[in-house]
């Protein structure tokens, strides 16, 4: 199982469809809310250079937005 990690916030709907689309995949990830956690978005902000979230990090890959094709070719779903 690859490790997934995402960077979101608690208002932000695109965060939750990416949470829910692992959700129903049975994928399990860590999720760090930017909003709270400043070190997580210096973090964030480091990786991309932005603030837009969600963030997803898969293994090394990473994905700005939800992009459910991209998040399921990089694990491996159908």
């Amino acid at each position: 199982m690859k490790t997934v990690e995402i960077y979101s916030t608690p208002t932000c709907h695109f965060c939750d469809l990416a949470k829910h689309y692992f959700a129903e995949n049975k994928i399990e990830f860590i999720n760090y809310n930017v909003a709270e956690d400043q070190a997580k978005r210096a973090e964030m902000v480091e990786i991309t250079g932005q603030l837009g979230v969600p963030v997803i990090k898969i293994e090394n890959d990473i994905v700005i937005g939800f992009n459910k094709e991209k998040i399921a070719e990089l694990l491996g779903i159908k």
